[in-house]
Protein backbone atom coordinates (compact mmCIF):
# COMPACT_ATOMS: atom_id res chain seq x y z
CA UNK A 1 0.00 0.00 0.00
CA UNK A 2 1.32 3.27 -0.82
CA UNK A 3 2.27 5.53 2.18
CA UNK A 4 0.22 8.55 2.76
CA UNK A 5 1.73 11.52 3.98
CA UNK A 6 0.24 15.55 3.52
CA UNK A 7 1.25 18.42 1.76
CA UNK A 8 -0.93 21.30 1.99
CA UNK A 9 -4.33 21.45 2.20
CA UNK A 10 -4.80 17.57 0.41
CA UNK A 11 -3.21 13.79 1.35
CA UNK A 12 -0.77 12.99 -1.48
CA UNK A 13 0.72 9.11 -1.98
CA UNK A 14 4.36 8.27 -2.83
CA UNK A 15 3.27 8.51 -6.77
CA UNK A 16 2.60 12.33 -5.61
CA UNK A 17 -1.00 11.54 -6.35
CA UNK A 18 -3.72 13.38 -4.38
CA UNK A 19 -6.03 10.91 -2.82
CA UNK A 20 -9.62 10.88 -1.68
CA UNK A 21 -10.59 8.65 1.01
CA UNK A 22 -14.16 7.13 1.91
CA UNK A 23 -14.80 4.76 4.43
CA UNK A 24 -16.89 3.90 8.08
CA UNK A 25 -16.48 4.16 11.86
CA UNK A 26 -15.69 0.55 12.90
CA UNK A 27 -15.79 1.46 16.80
CA UNK A 28 -16.00 -1.05 19.84
CA UNK A 29 -17.39 0.65 22.72
CA UNK A 30 -17.89 -2.65 24.69
CA UNK A 31 -16.52 -1.81 28.49
CA UNK A 32 -13.77 -3.70 29.80
CA UNK A 33 -14.35 -7.08 32.17
CA UNK A 34 -11.50 -9.12 33.19
CA UNK A 35 -11.00 -11.93 30.47
CA UNK A 36 -12.21 -9.24 27.60
CA UNK A 37 -9.34 -9.56 25.09
CA UNK A 38 -10.54 -9.35 21.69
CA UNK A 39 -12.14 -6.30 19.24
CA UNK A 40 -15.99 -7.28 18.87
CA UNK A 41 -15.30 -7.03 15.49
CA UNK A 42 -12.11 -8.67 14.67
CA UNK A 43 -13.96 -11.82 14.84
CA UNK A 44 -15.44 -12.26 11.73
CA UNK A 45 -13.81 -10.12 8.98
CA UNK A 46 -15.89 -10.94 6.29
CA UNK A 47 -17.13 -7.28 6.93
CA UNK A 48 -13.78 -6.28 5.44
CA UNK A 49 -14.18 -8.05 1.98
CA UNK A 50 -18.05 -6.20 1.74
CA UNK A 51 -16.12 -2.98 2.36
CA UNK A 52 -14.08 -3.65 -0.12
CA UNK A 53 -16.35 -4.31 -2.64
CA UNK A 54 -18.76 -1.62 -1.79
CA UNK A 55 -15.77 1.33 -3.00
CA UNK A 56 -14.40 1.98 1.14
CA UNK A 57 -10.78 2.20 1.27
CA UNK A 58 -10.88 3.64 5.19
CA UNK A 59 -11.84 2.61 8.39
CA UNK A 60 -11.60 4.42 11.88
CA UNK A 61 -10.35 1.77 14.29
CA UNK A 62 -12.24 2.54 17.09
CA UNK A 63 -11.28 1.25 20.97
CA UNK A 64 -11.31 2.72 24.25
CA UNK A 65 -8.83 3.38 26.89
CA UNK A 66 -10.83 1.34 29.56
CA UNK A 67 -9.51 -2.35 27.65
CA UNK A 68 -6.51 -1.05 26.44
CA UNK A 69 -4.95 -0.18 29.55
CA UNK A 70 -7.39 -1.76 32.33
CA UNK A 71 -4.46 -1.65 35.02
CA UNK A 72 -2.68 1.35 35.44
CA UNK A 73 0.47 0.33 33.30
CA UNK A 74 -0.67 -2.44 32.10
CA UNK A 75 -1.70 -2.83 28.53
CA UNK A 76 -4.02 -5.25 26.91
CA UNK A 77 -1.71 -7.22 24.47
CA UNK A 78 -4.14 -9.71 23.55
CA UNK A 79 -6.84 -7.11 22.81
CA UNK A 80 -4.35 -5.35 20.44
CA UNK A 81 -3.36 -8.32 18.75
CA UNK A 82 -7.10 -8.26 17.41
CA UNK A 83 -6.56 -5.03 16.72
CA UNK A 84 -3.45 -6.56 14.54
CA UNK A 85 -5.43 -8.89 12.91
CA UNK A 86 -8.45 -6.30 11.76
CA UNK A 87 -5.64 -4.16 9.94
CA UNK A 88 -3.18 -7.09 8.29
CA UNK A 89 -6.66 -8.09 6.73
CA UNK A 90 -7.56 -4.37 6.22
CA UNK A 91 -3.79 -4.82 4.17
CA UNK A 92 -4.98 -7.38 2.03
CA UNK A 93 -8.06 -5.60 1.37
CA UNK A 94 -6.16 -2.32 0.16
CA UNK A 95 -7.88 -0.56 3.01
CA UNK A 96 -6.10 1.76 5.12
CA UNK A 97 -7.15 2.38 8.95
CA UNK A 98 -6.47 4.78 11.27
CA UNK A 99 -5.98 3.89 15.18
CA UNK A 100 -9.33 6.21 17.65
CA UNK A 101 -9.35 6.29 21.01
CA UNK A 102 -12.48 6.73 21.28
CA UNK A 103 -15.05 7.93 24.67
CA UNK A 104 -18.53 9.21 25.46
CA UNK A 105 -19.21 10.92 28.75
CA UNK A 106 -15.88 10.01 29.45
CA UNK A 107 -15.68 6.83 30.72
CA UNK A 108 -18.09 3.78 30.86
CA UNK A 109 -19.01 4.20 34.57
CA UNK A 110 -20.98 7.00 33.50
CA UNK A 111 -23.61 4.01 32.49
CA UNK A 112 -24.07 5.54 29.11
CA UNK A 113 -20.40 6.11 28.18
CA UNK A 114 -17.36 4.45 27.25
CA UNK A 115 -13.55 5.73 27.30
CA UNK A 116 -11.46 5.83 30.45
CA UNK A 117 -10.83 3.02 32.50
CA UNK A 118 -12.04 3.23 36.52
CA UNK A 119 -8.84 3.88 37.98
CA UNK A 120 -8.54 7.06 35.55
CA UNK A 121 -11.93 8.48 36.27
CA UNK A 122 -12.25 10.91 39.07
CA UNK A 123 -15.26 12.42 39.85
CA UNK A 124 -15.67 12.58 43.71
CA UNK A 125 -17.41 13.59 45.15
CA UNK A 126 -19.53 13.28 42.60
CA UNK A 127 -21.39 9.99 41.23
CA UNK A 128 -22.54 9.13 37.76
CA UNK A 129 -26.39 9.08 37.23
CA UNK A 130 -28.11 7.01 34.53
CA UNK A 131 -29.79 9.19 31.40
CA UNK A 132 -33.22 9.93 31.21
CA UNK A 133 -34.04 11.55 28.42
CA UNK A 134 -31.09 11.48 26.01
CA UNK A 135 -27.59 9.30 26.57
CA UNK A 136 -25.56 12.32 26.12
CA UNK A 137 -27.83 14.35 29.01
CA UNK A 138 -24.44 14.08 31.22
CA UNK A 139 -22.44 16.83 28.83
CA UNK A 140 -25.14 18.75 30.02
CA UNK A 141 -26.07 18.40 33.32
CA UNK A 142 -23.83 15.72 35.06
CA UNK A 143 -21.26 17.04 37.51
CA UNK A 144 -19.71 13.81 37.52
CA UNK A 145 -19.06 13.81 33.88
CA UNK A 146 -17.66 17.16 34.14
CA UNK A 147 -16.04 16.48 37.28
CA UNK A 148 -13.86 13.57 35.53
CA UNK A 149 -13.33 16.35 32.16
CA UNK A 150 -11.61 18.75 34.46
CA UNK A 151 -9.35 16.09 36.86
CA UNK A 152 -8.35 14.94 33.61
CA UNK A 153 -7.40 18.02 31.84
CA UNK A 154 -5.75 19.03 34.98
CA UNK A 155 -3.49 16.17 35.11
CA UNK A 156 -4.33 15.28 38.33
CA UNK A 157 -2.12 12.58 39.56
CA UNK A 158 -2.82 8.81 39.93
CA UNK A 159 -0.48 7.26 42.38
CA UNK A 160 2.40 9.76 41.45
CA UNK A 161 1.47 10.01 37.73
CA UNK A 162 -0.81 12.32 36.02
CA UNK A 163 -3.72 11.32 34.42
CA UNK A 164 -2.82 12.91 31.23
CA UNK A 165 0.74 11.63 31.30
CA UNK A 166 -0.70 8.07 31.73
CA UNK A 167 -2.37 8.76 28.46
CA UNK A 168 -0.28 9.90 26.30
CA UNK A 169 2.07 7.12 27.92
CA UNK A 170 -0.50 4.52 26.75
CA UNK A 171 -0.17 6.19 22.75
CA UNK A 172 3.53 6.22 22.84
CA UNK A 173 3.14 2.47 23.38
CA UNK A 174 0.62 2.16 20.47
CA UNK A 175 2.24 4.01 17.84
CA UNK A 176 5.29 1.94 18.88
CA UNK A 177 3.80 -1.43 18.19
CA UNK A 178 1.80 -0.36 15.06
CA UNK A 179 4.54 1.96 13.24
CA UNK A 180 5.36 0.27 10.66
CA UNK A 181 2.35 -1.78 9.64
CA UNK A 182 1.22 -1.33 6.02
CA UNK A 183 -1.91 -0.37 6.83
CA UNK A 184 -1.48 2.46 9.66
CA UNK A 185 -2.84 5.72 8.27
CA UNK A 186 -2.46 7.71 11.11
CA UNK A 187 -3.51 8.02 15.27
CA UNK A 188 -6.83 9.77 16.25
CA UNK A 189 -5.63 10.65 20.20
CA UNK A 190 -9.00 11.64 21.38
CA UNK A 191 -12.40 12.00 19.90
CA UNK A 192 -14.94 14.48 20.62
CA UNK A 193 -13.25 16.35 23.77
CA UNK A 194 -15.05 17.79 26.23
CA UNK A 195 -14.86 21.02 28.63
CA UNK A 196 -16.15 19.58 31.31
CA UNK A 197 -17.53 22.09 33.73
CA UNK A 198 -17.35 24.97 31.40
CA UNK A 199 -19.16 22.63 29.13
CA UNK A 200 -22.18 22.65 31.17
CA UNK A 201 -21.84 26.35 31.20
CA UNK A 202 -22.08 26.25 27.36
CA UNK A 203 -25.52 24.33 27.42
CA UNK A 204 -27.00 26.98 29.59
CA UNK A 205 -25.50 29.86 27.34
CA UNK A 206 -27.31 28.12 24.73
CA UNK A 207 -30.50 27.71 25.81
CA UNK A 208 -30.65 31.15 26.91
CA UNK A 209 -29.70 32.10 23.37
CA UNK A 210 -32.27 30.14 22.19
CA UNK A 211 -34.94 31.93 23.98
CA UNK A 212 -33.43 35.38 23.11
CA UNK A 213 -33.96 33.96 19.77
CA UNK A 214 -36.99 32.74 19.58
CA UNK A 215 -38.91 35.80 21.06
CA UNK A 216 -36.91 38.41 19.98
CA UNK A 217 -35.38 37.58 16.50
CA UNK A 218 -36.84 39.24 13.41
CA UNK A 219 -35.67 35.73 11.12
CA UNK A 220 -37.32 33.65 13.88
CA UNK A 221 -41.89 33.85 12.30
CA UNK A 222 -43.03 33.51 16.20
CA UNK A 223 -47.21 33.12 14.60
CA UNK A 224 -46.29 30.36 12.56
CA UNK A 225 -43.74 28.64 15.06
CA UNK A 226 -46.80 29.11 17.05
CA UNK A 227 -49.23 27.14 14.47
CA UNK A 228 -46.48 24.81 14.01
CA UNK A 229 -45.93 23.98 17.45
CA UNK A 230 -49.62 23.41 18.16
CA UNK A 231 -50.29 21.19 15.18
CA UNK A 232 -49.93 17.85 14.21
CA UNK A 233 -46.06 17.86 13.21
CA UNK A 234 -44.78 19.80 15.84
CA UNK A 235 -41.09 18.75 14.63
CA UNK A 236 -41.93 21.62 12.21
CA UNK A 237 -40.89 23.78 15.07
CA UNK A 238 -37.18 23.18 14.24
CA UNK A 239 -37.56 24.39 10.77
CA UNK A 240 -37.71 27.66 12.43
CA UNK A 241 -33.96 27.44 13.31
CA UNK A 242 -32.07 27.15 9.66
CA UNK A 243 -28.53 27.57 9.53
CA UNK A 244 -28.15 31.12 10.25
CA UNK A 245 -30.45 31.10 13.36
CA UNK A 246 -29.22 28.32 14.63
CA UNK A 247 -25.51 29.76 14.28
CA UNK A 248 -26.20 32.55 16.17
CA UNK A 249 -27.62 30.39 18.74
CA UNK A 250 -24.52 28.07 19.35
CA UNK A 251 -22.64 30.83 19.15
CA UNK A 252 -23.33 32.04 22.66
CA UNK A 253 -21.09 29.41 23.85
CA UNK A 254 -17.93 30.20 21.58
CA UNK A 255 -15.80 32.37 23.94
CA UNK A 256 -15.98 28.85 26.52
CA UNK A 257 -15.22 27.06 23.56
CA UNK A 258 -12.38 29.09 22.12
CA UNK A 259 -10.89 29.01 25.49
CA UNK A 260 -11.02 25.53 26.10
CA UNK A 261 -9.25 25.04 22.44
CA UNK A 262 -6.52 26.65 23.04
CA UNK A 263 -5.75 26.57 26.67
CA UNK A 264 -6.37 22.51 27.43
CA UNK A 265 -7.38 20.68 24.15
CA UNK A 266 -4.23 21.82 21.80
CA UNK A 267 -1.65 21.71 24.47
CA UNK A 268 -2.64 18.09 25.34
CA UNK A 269 -2.34 17.17 21.92
CA UNK A 270 0.64 18.67 21.38
CA UNK A 271 2.42 16.92 24.11
CA UNK A 272 0.37 13.54 23.51
CA UNK A 273 1.58 13.93 19.69
CA UNK A 274 5.67 14.47 21.14
CA UNK A 275 4.88 11.44 22.74
CA UNK A 276 4.27 9.61 19.67
CA UNK A 277 6.85 11.35 17.62
CA UNK A 278 9.20 9.86 20.15
CA UNK A 279 8.74 6.67 18.89
CA UNK A 280 7.79 7.14 15.02
CA UNK A 281 7.64 10.20 12.61
CA UNK A 282 4.78 7.78 10.48
CA UNK A 283 1.54 8.12 10.67
CA UNK A 284 -0.81 10.73 10.20
CA UNK A 285 -1.91 13.13 13.61
CA UNK A 286 -5.54 14.04 14.07
CA UNK A 287 -6.73 17.09 14.79
CA UNK A 288 -10.44 16.86 16.06
CA UNK A 289 -12.96 19.60 17.23
CA UNK A 290 -14.67 19.57 20.61
CA UNK A 291 -18.34 18.36 21.43
CA UNK A 292 -19.68 21.55 20.80
CA UNK A 293 -18.12 22.41 17.53
CA UNK A 294 -20.08 19.41 15.96
CA UNK A 295 -22.61 21.82 16.73
CA UNK A 296 -20.83 24.84 14.61
CA UNK A 297 -18.93 26.72 17.40
CA UNK A 298 -16.10 28.17 15.66
CA UNK A 299 -13.25 26.03 16.36
CA UNK A 300 -9.99 27.63 17.52
CA UNK A 301 -8.00 24.49 17.34
CA UNK A 302 -4.18 25.19 16.20
CA UNK A 303 -2.22 23.01 14.05
CA UNK A 304 0.31 20.43 15.83
CA UNK A 305 3.11 21.55 17.19
CA UNK A 306 6.39 19.33 18.47
CA UNK A 307 9.02 21.03 20.07
CA UNK A 308 7.86 24.39 18.89
CA UNK A 309 7.66 23.36 15.27
CA UNK A 310 4.64 22.31 12.98
CA UNK A 311 4.11 18.95 12.69
CA UNK A 312 4.65 17.69 8.97
CA UNK A 313 2.06 15.11 8.91
CA UNK A 314 -1.73 16.60 10.36
CA UNK A 315 -4.98 16.62 9.43
CA UNK A 316 -8.37 18.38 10.90
CA UNK A 317 -10.99 15.77 11.31
CA UNK A 318 -13.88 17.53 11.71
CA UNK A 319 -17.30 15.93 13.00
CA UNK A 320 -20.91 17.33 12.87
CA UNK A 321 -24.11 16.27 13.23
CA UNK A 322 -28.22 18.10 12.93
CA UNK A 323 -30.01 18.46 15.99
CA UNK A 324 -32.14 15.16 14.69
CA UNK A 325 -29.71 12.58 14.96
CA UNK A 326 -29.78 9.77 17.36
CA UNK A 327 -33.40 9.77 17.00
CA UNK A 328 -36.21 8.65 14.74
CA UNK A 329 -36.81 11.46 13.23
CA UNK A 330 -34.03 11.80 11.50
CA UNK A 331 -36.00 12.50 7.81
CA UNK A 332 -36.12 15.78 9.49
CA UNK A 333 -32.70 16.76 9.61
CA UNK A 334 -31.68 19.93 7.83
CA UNK A 335 -29.44 20.56 4.80
CA UNK A 336 -29.15 24.08 6.39
CA UNK A 337 -27.97 23.66 9.68
CA UNK A 338 -24.97 20.98 8.76
CA UNK A 339 -24.31 23.60 6.32
CA UNK A 340 -23.89 25.64 8.76
CA UNK A 341 -21.69 23.42 10.76
CA UNK A 342 -19.45 22.20 7.72
CA UNK A 343 -18.96 25.64 6.47
CA UNK A 344 -17.36 26.78 10.27
CA UNK A 345 -15.05 23.97 9.88
CA UNK A 346 -14.23 24.87 6.05
CA UNK A 347 -13.10 28.40 7.89
CA UNK A 348 -11.17 26.11 10.40
CA UNK A 349 -9.20 24.42 7.62
CA UNK A 350 -8.22 27.21 5.89
CA UNK A 351 -7.17 29.08 8.90
CA UNK A 352 -5.07 25.57 9.63
CA UNK A 353 -4.32 24.83 6.30
CA UNK A 354 -4.38 21.20 6.97
CA UNK A 355 -6.36 18.47 5.07
CA UNK A 356 -9.75 17.29 6.13
CA UNK A 357 -10.95 13.76 7.13
CA UNK A 358 -14.72 14.21 8.58
CA UNK A 359 -13.87 11.69 11.21
CA UNK A 360 -18.07 11.61 11.80
CA UNK A 361 -21.00 12.20 10.20
CA UNK A 362 -24.57 11.21 8.97
CA UNK A 363 -27.10 9.39 11.19
CA UNK A 364 -29.40 6.41 11.00
CA UNK A 365 -33.52 6.12 10.40
CA UNK A 366 -36.21 3.88 9.07
CA UNK A 367 -37.11 4.11 5.59
CA UNK A 368 -35.77 6.26 2.80
CA UNK A 369 -36.50 9.64 3.37
CA UNK A 370 -33.69 10.49 5.33
CA UNK A 371 -31.42 9.76 2.08
CA UNK A 372 -31.60 13.15 0.48
CA UNK A 373 -29.72 14.33 3.44
CA UNK A 374 -27.36 12.12 3.29
CA UNK A 375 -27.01 12.41 -0.47
CA UNK A 376 -26.44 16.46 0.26
CA UNK A 377 -23.56 15.63 2.67
CA UNK A 378 -21.95 13.64 0.47
CA UNK A 379 -22.05 16.64 -2.04
CA UNK A 380 -20.88 19.11 0.68
CA UNK A 381 -17.53 16.90 1.39
CA UNK A 382 -16.89 16.51 -2.26
CA UNK A 383 -17.40 20.16 -2.68
CA UNK A 384 -14.35 21.28 -0.92
CA UNK A 385 -12.35 17.61 -1.76
CA UNK A 386 -12.72 16.31 1.96
CA UNK A 387 -12.23 12.68 2.89
CA UNK A 388 -14.59 10.87 5.25
CA UNK A 389 -15.89 7.85 7.53
CA UNK A 390 -19.24 7.99 8.13
CA UNK A 391 -20.82 6.47 11.58
CA UNK A 392 -21.10 3.99 12.03
CA UNK A 393 -20.76 0.64 11.09
CA UNK A 394 -22.58 -2.47 12.89
CA UNK A 395 -23.47 -6.43 11.79
CA UNK A 396 -25.90 -6.13 8.57
CA UNK A 397 -25.23 -2.72 7.95
CA UNK A 398 -23.65 -3.10 4.16
CA UNK A 399 -27.11 -5.17 3.30
CA UNK A 400 -29.08 -2.07 4.39
CA UNK A 401 -30.79 0.01 1.24
CA UNK A 402 -28.54 3.36 2.65
CA UNK A 403 -25.75 1.91 0.63
CA UNK A 404 -27.14 2.65 -2.47
CA UNK A 405 -26.31 6.14 -0.91
CA UNK A 406 -22.77 5.75 0.80
CA UNK A 407 -21.36 3.44 -2.01
CA UNK A 408 -20.55 6.12 -4.56
CA UNK A 409 -18.50 6.86 -7.03
CA UNK A 410 -15.12 8.98 -6.20
CA UNK A 411 -11.21 9.73 -7.18
CA UNK A 412 -8.92 7.55 -5.35
CA UNK A 413 -6.06 8.82 -6.75
CA UNK A 414 -5.50 11.50 -9.20
CA UNK A 415 -2.07 12.35 -10.91
CA UNK A 416 -2.40 16.07 -10.18
CA UNK A 417 -4.24 19.13 -8.49
CA UNK A 418 -8.07 17.91 -8.54
CA UNK A 419 -10.24 20.74 -9.79
CA UNK A 420 -13.82 19.38 -9.43
CA UNK A 421 -15.51 16.27 -9.14
CA UNK A 422 -19.30 15.35 -8.57
CA UNK A 423 -21.98 12.90 -9.06
CA UNK A 424 -24.63 13.71 -11.13
CA UNK A 425 -27.04 10.75 -9.41
CA UNK A 426 -29.97 11.88 -11.85
CA UNK A 427 -28.14 11.58 -15.25
CA UNK A 428 -25.96 7.83 -14.01
CA UNK A 429 -22.52 10.01 -14.24
CA UNK A 430 -19.68 10.97 -12.37
CA UNK A 431 -17.50 13.75 -13.51
CA UNK A 432 -13.68 14.81 -12.55
CA UNK A 433 -11.71 17.70 -13.89
CA UNK A 434 -8.13 17.65 -12.57
CA UNK A 435 -4.59 19.53 -14.28
CA UNK A 436 -1.39 17.84 -14.41
CA UNK A 437 1.56 19.34 -14.30
CA UNK A 438 3.72 16.23 -14.99
CA UNK A 439 4.12 12.77 -16.26
CA UNK A 440 2.94 10.15 -13.48
CA UNK A 441 4.34 6.54 -13.13
CA UNK A 442 0.64 5.57 -11.51
CA UNK A 443 -2.46 6.22 -13.40
CA UNK A 444 -5.59 8.32 -11.84
CA UNK A 445 -8.10 5.47 -9.79
CA UNK A 446 -11.67 6.52 -9.81
CA UNK A 447 -14.13 3.90 -7.73
CA UNK A 448 -17.22 3.23 -9.91
CA UNK A 449 -20.48 2.00 -7.97
CA UNK A 450 -22.37 0.78 -10.61
CA UNK A 451 -21.34 -1.28 -13.97
CA UNK A 452 -19.65 1.08 -16.30
CA UNK A 453 -21.62 2.39 -20.06
CA UNK A 454 -18.87 5.00 -21.13
CA UNK A 455 -15.79 6.83 -20.44
CA UNK A 456 -14.87 10.39 -22.15
CA UNK A 457 -11.20 11.51 -21.43
CA UNK A 458 -8.44 12.25 -23.82
CA UNK A 459 -6.06 9.59 -22.24
CA UNK A 460 -5.84 5.39 -21.68
CA UNK A 461 -8.23 3.89 -19.56
CA UNK A 462 -8.55 0.31 -17.98
CA UNK A 463 -11.50 -0.91 -16.10
CA UNK A 464 -10.66 -3.53 -13.29
CA UNK A 465 -13.56 -5.33 -11.57
CA UNK A 466 -14.01 -5.45 -8.13
CA UNK A 467 -17.70 -7.79 -8.35
CA UNK A 468 -20.03 -7.76 -11.61
CA UNK A 469 -21.44 -4.23 -10.28
CA UNK A 470 -18.02 -2.13 -9.21
CA UNK A 471 -14.51 -1.74 -10.23
CA UNK A 472 -11.57 0.73 -10.16
CA UNK A 473 -11.00 2.97 -13.60
CA UNK A 474 -7.47 3.17 -13.96
CA UNK A 475 -7.15 6.44 -16.70
CA UNK A 476 -3.57 7.59 -17.67
CA UNK A 477 -2.83 10.80 -19.11
CA UNK A 478 -0.27 13.74 -19.68
CA UNK A 479 0.25 17.00 -18.88
CA UNK A 480 -2.63 19.50 -19.22
CA UNK A 481 -5.87 19.57 -18.27
CA UNK A 482 -8.14 16.47 -18.23
CA UNK A 483 -12.19 15.90 -17.65
CA UNK A 484 -13.00 12.74 -17.21
CA UNK A 485 -16.82 11.63 -17.45
CA UNK A 486 -18.17 8.19 -16.68
CA UNK A 487 -21.46 6.82 -17.45
CA UNK A 488 -22.80 4.22 -15.48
Amino acid sequence: MDTIRTKDMIFVDSYGRERIFSGMNVVDKTPYTPGFTEHCYSKDLSWVDEFQKKGFNIIRLGMTWSVVEPEKGKYNEEYLNSIEKIMDYCHEKGIYVYLDMHQDLYSPKSGDGDGAPDWATLCEPYTFKKAKFVWAEGYFWGKAVHRAFDNFWANKQVDGDGLIDCFADMWGYIADRFKNHPALFGFDVFNEPFPGKDGGKVFRKLISKLVRVTLFDKRVNRCKLIKDALGKEKIKVLDHYTGDVFHSIVSAGAELINKFDTEKYMPFLNKTSSKIREVTDKGILFIENSYYSNLSIPCLNSPIEINGKREDLQCFAPHGYDLMVDTDLYKYASNSRVESIFSQHRITQERMKNPVLVGEWGGHSNGTDWFPHVEFLIDTFNKYKWSNTYWTYWDGLLKEEIMTVLSRPYPRAVTGEIKEYYHDRKNNEFVLTYTQDKEFDAPTVVFAHKPVKEISVDGETKIIPITDKTSEIEIKTGIGKHTVRIKF
